[in-house]
C-alpha cells in the first residue's frame, strides 16, 4: 500500500494579531513535503482553494518548489479544480511539473469542496455536474495524444493543435476525487481511472458500497484489472493517544466549526470528535499503533491500494505537523506494509 500526506495549506490567524501568514505557511508546507520524502512516504498531495482561509491556489507551483528538494516522493493536486479551469493548462503545468520532478507527478482532479472558482473564472454554478463531466473528458484526451482536435459546450474548440511539454510518464496519471455520490464513482470506473475517495464524517463501511461501484463499472468497461483506490482521511500521529487527540481537537473543531458556520451545519465537540477517532470513526488520531490498526482495518473494508492522511493543520504547530509526518513515514507506514505483504488481497476477493 501507498502511504502519503495532502494538505490543503489552512492558515490560522495569528491569536495575538488576528493576521495570518500565507508567506510562511508555504515556506513550512516545503518544508513538510521534503520531510515526507525522506522519511520514506510515498505520495504528497496539496489542493487548490481561492479562499482567504487557505494559502494554495496553485498547486503545481507549490509542488514544483518542492520537486527541486525531493527525491522519490510522487507529487499530486489534491485537487484541481477542473470544472473551474482549464483543463489545457492543467495538463501542462503538471507536465511540466513531470519533467521537473523526474516524472514524480499526478493530477487529482475533482469538482471542488468550495465555489469561490466558479463566480471568480466566470464560471456558471448551475452547470457545477456538466463542467466537470466534459472537463474531465477533455482532461484525459490530453493525456491521450499529442495533438488534439476537441469541441465542447464550456470551452472554446480545439482544431488539431499540439499541447506541450509531454510529460516523462506515458500516461501521466490522472486521479478523481469522490465524496460521496455513486454517480461520480461509476463514471471514474468507466472511464477507467483511478477513484480517490474522501471520508471525513461518519462510519467508513458506509463507504464500501461506493468502491465496489467503481470496481464493478471498471470492469463492465473493460479496465482489468480495475485501477487502484485511495483512501483519503484527517488525522494526526502522537506518541500516545491522548496526545494526540488533545493537539488534534482545537484545530480540527477550528477548521471545520468555521465551515459548518458558513453552511448551517452541527458544530464538532470534543464527544463527537473523540467518536471519530474510534477504529470504526473517520479521523485517523492516535499513536502510531492505534493509526496502524485503524488502517489495516479499512483495508479489510475497501483492499484500497493508496492511503492519503490530512495531517490537521491550520492552527496547529508546525513543529508537531512536523513530528507527525515523521511517525507516519518511519512508524506507521513500515508496519502497515509489513502487514499487508502477502495478505492484501482486495476486499471480496
Amino acid at each position: 500500500m501507498e502511504i502519503g500526506i495532502y494538505t490543503f495549506g489552512e492558515l490560522a490567524p495569528d491569536p495575538a494579531t488576528g493576521r495570518t501568514n500565507p508567506e510562511q505557511r508555504l515556506r513550512d508546507l516545503v518544508e513538510e513535503i521534503v520531510l515526507a520524502d525522506q522519511v520514506g512516504l510515498d505520495v504528497f498531495g496539496v489542493g487548490e482553494h481561492h479562499r482567504r482561509d487557505f494559502a494554495v491556489s496553485a498547486p503545481a507551483i507549490v509542488l514544483a518548489a518542492a520537486a527541486a528538494r525531493t527525491t522519490r516522493i510522487r507529487l499530486t493536486s489534491a485537487v484541481s479544480v477542473i470544472s473551474s479551469d482549464d483543463p489545457v493548462r492543467v495538463f501542462q503545468e503538471f507536465a511540466t511539473l513531470d519533467l521537473l520532478s523526474g516524472g514524480r507527478a499526478e493530477i487529482m482532479a475533482g469538482r471542488g469542496s468550495f465555489i469561490e472558482s466558479f463566480p471568480l473564472f466566470g464560471y456558471d454554478l448551475r452547470a457545477y455536474d456538466e463542467l466537470f463531466e466534459e472537463k474531465l473528458q477533455l482532461l484525459l484526451r490530453l493525456r491521450e495524444s499529442e495533438r488534439v482536435s476537441w469541441s465542447g459546450r464550456f470551452r472554446s474548440s480545439i482544431e488539431d493543435r499540439g499541447v506541450y511539454p509531454r510529460p516523462l510518464q506515458d500516461p501521466l496519471p490522472i486521479w478523481v476525487a469522490v465524496g460521496g455520490t455513486p454517480e461520480s464513482a461509476i463514471r471514474a470506473g468507466v472511464l477507467g481511472v483511478p477513484m480517490a475517495l474522501a471520508i471525513i464524517g461518519g462510519l467508513p463501511e458506509r463507504f464500501a458500497p461506493l468502491a465496489e461501484l467503481h470496481r464493478e463499472a471498471a470492469s463492465g468497461a473493460g479496465h482489468v484489472p480495475p485501477p487502484p483506490l485511495s483512501i483519503n482521511s484527517h488525522g494526526y500521529v502522537a506518541e500516545t493517544s491522548q496526545g494526540a487527540a488533545n493537539e488534534a481537537f482545537p484545530p480540527l473543531a477550528a477548521m471545520m466549526n468555521r465551515i459548518a458556520r458558513e453552511r448551517g451545519f452541527s458544530p464538532l465537540d470534543r464527544e463527537g470528535f473523540d467518536a471519530s477517532c474510534a477504529l470504526r470513526g473517520a479521523n485517523f488520531v492516535g499513536s502510531p499503533a492505534e493509526v496502524v490498526d485503524k488502517i489495516l482495518f479499512q483495508h479489510s473494508v475497501f483492499g484500497h491500494e493508496r492511503f492519503l492522511l490530512q495531517v490537521i493543520g491550520g492552527g496547529m504547530p508546525h513543529g508537531r505537523v512536523m513530528r507527525s509526518i515523521e511517525l507516519l513515514g518511519t512508524d506507521v507506514a513500515p508496519a502497515v506494509r509489513k502487514a499487508l505483504v502477502g495478505g492484501g488481497a482486495r476486499h471480496g476477493d
